[in-house]
């Protein structure tokens, strides 16, 4: 059995999820999430325990049955405490700076980057360098917060970028003079 599928999610206070055969719909203080189960992952719900399980040990559903209970895992707390990925912007004149719900950054090119996040994203900045993308879809807040950061990666000479807070640039030597 998946050793990630077996465990049962723990549904805190204030979060509600009701399953419709194929369909999880979890509520919470920050909102709403549904998703759709695939064939053979099956869902119960057990007073505030809900577990995960599948229909054969095939290595598809084994497969499957991992992801989909991390997934649900991911939704109840999403709506519960929400995700945040937290970022910062690295190099002499480069800066953040909130226009609106808008994201305006100025990164090293001749304009100005607006990048407008998604409905249910919020972008928090908390000074000209740091900011973060919060919401309560995991994946969502991931792939916006990797999008922010492709605008300009980090470089491995002077680590010039955006980078996420904690993540490690490996650096290589500048070029040697020959004496």
């Amino acid at each position: 059995m998946s050793r990630v599928g077996r465990e049962p999610i723990h549904i805190p206070d204030g979060v509600k999820v009701t399953i419709d055969s194929k369909l999880v719909k979890v509520n919470g203080k920050l909102g709403e999430l549904q998703r759709e189960l695939p064939t053979g992952i099956t869902v119960a719900l057990e007073e505030k325990l809900l577990r995960v399980g599948r229909k054969d040990d095939s290595r598809n559903q084994k497969a499957l049955h991992g992801l989909s209970r991390s997934l649900l895992a991911n939704m109840v707390t999403g709506v519960a405490s929400g995700f945040k990925k937290e970022l910062e912007i690295i190099g002499v004149g480069y800066r953040c700076e909130k226009r609106g719900k808008a994201l305006q950054l100025s990164v090293g090119f001749s304009h100005k980057v607006i990048f407008i996040p998604p409905e249910g994203i919020e972008i928090e900045v908390k000074d000209t360098t740091k900011f973060s993308v919060n919401g309560i879809n995991n994946e969502i807040v991931g792939d916006i917060a990797a999008k922010i950061r492709a605008v300009r990666p980090p470089e491995p000479y002077k680590g010039k970028g955006i980078k996420y807070v904690g993540e490690y640039i490996r650096r290589k030597a500048g070029k040697s003079t020959i004496k």
